[in-house]
């Protein structure tokens, strides 16, 4: 088994994963494998993972020591329902969500596993800044940075508590700008987040299915977004999270597959919260959850 499981969701971006999967090829850390889920539409004898680019690129990965599974998961039922698949065909301790729209450094995985275990909190993810944005310099945004003061520790997120604020630090290029007043060296810096959106996430496996993972996606409608930041909203308050620069991330700035983003999954928070209180589960005044909550939890 490896250290980390690589889950990867795709749909109609034949390209996008290409670039993925080739950036996963460069990575300095090597122990992971990989699961793809693909929600083409299409005939199935037609699916782009069958295409010759992307199957070569699967030998390359499994010729490099990487158990590599390909998942034809139709019909479509919304993001969250994708990531909780992708979350039940894992068995590492660490699942690394990566979008397929994105184009990794070498250095960056090996980078926010260092930080996930040195914190132990329950995500580190790595904003996807797009490169063309370095000529639109935004201070505005750069004032709502916060970085760790300390360890990483749960936070109290509740519905109407949560500092959106935050979010603003990962827009454009802003990380990049950041980087260079904060990061210049290469040693990783750890920031406060209210999200960091799905694109390039570090989950520890326990924590997240501990929290419910991404089991309540049959509340949701097909269309919903912001699956990526209910989860964290969960973990955030019982183990703490953040982000970390430098991110070696970059946005392939492909179009968006969920055009409609008016149903949030972030709606659901106070239901979670309520449920957790009722069984017990809540977070304790000092991080964690309450000795019940083995309980009715699991992917």
């Amino acid at each position: 088994m490896a250290t980390v499981d690589v889950l990867i969701p795709t749909c109609g971006r034949k390209t996008g994963l290409a670039i993925v999967l080739t950036s996963l090829l460069g990575q300095t850390f090597d122990d992971f494998d990989v699961v793809v889920s693909d929600q083409t539409p299409g005939d199935p004898a037609e699916s782009y993972l069958e295409s010759i680019e992307l199957r070569t690129l699967r030998w390359a990965l499994e010729r490099r020591g990487h158990r590599v599974s390909w998942h034809r998961h139709l019909p479509q039922r919304g993001m969250a329902e994708q990531r909780q698949f992708l979350l039940e065909q894992s068995r590492s301790p660490y699942v690394h969500y990566l979008d397929d729209d994105v184009l990794l450094d070498p250095p960056t995985l090996g980078r926010m596993l260092g930080v996930l275990r040195e914190e132990g909190c329950g995500f580190v993810g790595a904003p996807a800044p797009g490169l063309g944005f370095l000529g639109d310099v935004r201070p505005h945004e750069q004032a709502a940075f916060e970085p760790w003061d300390g360890p990483v520790v749960p936070e109290p997120f509740a519905p109407g508590a949560i500092p959106l604020g935050r979010h603003k630090v990962n827009n454009a290029a802003t990380p990049l700008h950041l980087e260079a007043r904060f990061a210049a060296d290469g040693q990783p810096i750890r920031y406060k987040v209210a999200w960091i959106g799905g694109a390039n996430v570090l989950y520890d496996r326990a924590k997240l299915i501990g929290v419910g993972g991404f089991s309540w996606w049959p509340r949701l409608p097909p269309g919903h977004a912001g699956e990526d930041m209910l989860a964290q909203a969960m973990l955030i308050r019982h183990h703490g999270g953040c982000g970390v620069l430098p991110a070696g991330t970059y946005h392939l700035v492909l179009p968006t597959t969920i055009p409609d983003r008016s149903s949030q999954a972030i709606d659901l928070l106070g239901e979670l919260i309520a449920e957790e209180a009722a069984a017990g589960t809540a977070p304790t005044s000092g991080g964690g959850i309450a000795p019940a909550a083995s309980a009715g939890h699991g992917s």
